[in-house]
């Protein structure tokens, strides 16, 4: 089981807290999706075992794409890859894209899971973030897609400088009223070179306080739980039976292929990545080309990386697979530095799988590189 994802690198504008790779030029979106497909039939050969499970339209923003170049990019993997007989295919969409004629578009497509950048229900935060829809049209667009889409998921931002407590309470609440199936939330960060960086910098934002991201988080926790989420993944809080397929499988250490500009990949021993420029990737696609760097990951890397988003899971760290993909050196080693975290109530063990404890979830990262090996 692996999955496809595929990276829309165009966005209608800059979110101000964003470092991920787009471009606000739509003038070579229709020769971008042209080498996207012909990224897809380079790549078949490398896939050619797998079955494709999932496939993930991220960015970006990806409901700028018209209902034909979506279904033209489905159809690309279908027609060169081995597709699973219920995949979960999820687009990644903005609430301005989201008139009721593209939800009816999407509906007709193979869409089967909408993932909308809410961020906040409030115009003061909306505008501090500089997205590209409002409070009203937040609302409006998951009453519509509500009507065409059973399987909905919506982005949070929490820890916004000057969101009290209240406000926040408020955005939980109003999300939880259009009784949706997944809430994915994130603390707002502060990337370099970033617009919020030099805002926060020259004081014309106040900083990110983590203690206050910290409570926001806590009181998200407590009021999912309640309303009978699971919170399956440090970010992400999903009803039964209604899990990310794609990211839960990132976290298990599953295969994916990553297509596009800046799109990661990983088969388990190796990971690569493309080339973050969109007229570079074109131009080397239309070559017949694939511009992508390509990393050998040694062991520790690899117990590295399963630690990192192991202890993010429900599933935490299994025990017998460390000592099974990893060694009796790997394992040891592994207890021995969790012995003190376990002491202090932040790490558990339960039926052979090492977990984050609920005092110690908000560390869970800092918790995660305290037990890393160092080549």
């Amino acid at each position: 089981m692996s999955g496809i994802y595929i990276h829309i690198p165009f966005c209608k504008q800059a979110c101000h807290y964003c470092d991920f790779h787009f471009s606000t030029q739509m003038g070579k979106k229709e020769a971008m999706v042209l080498a996207l497909q012909k990224e897809l039939e380079l790549r078949k050969d490398s896939f050619a075992e797998e079955t494709v499970q999932t496939i993930y339209f991220g960015g970006g923003t990806p409901s700028v794409l018209e209902t034909e170049e979506i279904n033209a990019l489905i159809a690309t993997v279908y027609a060169h890859y081995m597709v699973a007989a219920n995949p979960e295919i999820t687009l990644e969409a903005n609430p301005d894209d989201l008139s009721k004629a593209k939800i009816e578009q999407l509906a007709a497509t193979p869409i089967n899971r909408l993932s909308i950048g809410i961020q906040s229900f409030f115009e003061d935060d909306l505008k501090l973030m500089n997205r590209a829809h409002n409070a009203e049209e937040a609302e409006a667009c998951i009453t519509m897609a509500r009507t065409y889409f059973d399987n909905i998921s919506i982005d949070l931002i929490y820890g916004v400088p000057g969101m009290t407590k209240e406000r926040w309470i408020s955005n939980i609440e109003k999300a939880l009223a259009f009784q949706i199936p997944h809430i994915s939330s994130y603390a707002l960060t502060v990337e370099p070179k970033t617009a919020l960086k030099k805002f926060i910098d020259k004081g014309l934002i106040g900083p990110v306080d983590d203690a206050l991201a910290q409570e926001h988080h806590h009181i998200l926790c407590e009021r999912l739980q309640t309303a009978g989420f699971i919170n399956y993944e440090f970010s992400n809080f999903g009803k039964e039976g209604y899990f990310s397929q794609n990211n839960t499988a990132y976290w298990l250490g599953k295969k994916y292929l990553g297509i596009g500009p800046s799109a990661h990949s990983y088969d388990g021993v190796q990971r690569g990545w493309n080339i973050n420029n969109n007229p570079q990737y074109i131009k080397a696609i239309n070559q017949g080309q694939l511009p992508m760097e390509v990393e050998e990951l040694s062991k520790t890397d690899r117990y590295n990386e399963y630690i990192m988003t192991g202890l993010r899971t429900i599933w935490g760290v299994s025990l017998e697979r460390i000592k099974e993909e990893f060694g009796a050196e790997f394992y040891d080693y592994l207890l021995e530095e969790a012995n003190n975290k376990i002491s202090k109530g932040l790490l558990i063990i339960e039926q052979g799988h090492l977990l984050v404890s609920k005092k110690g979830k908000f560390l869970s990262d800092g918790i995660a590189a305290d037990l890393f090996r160092v080549n």
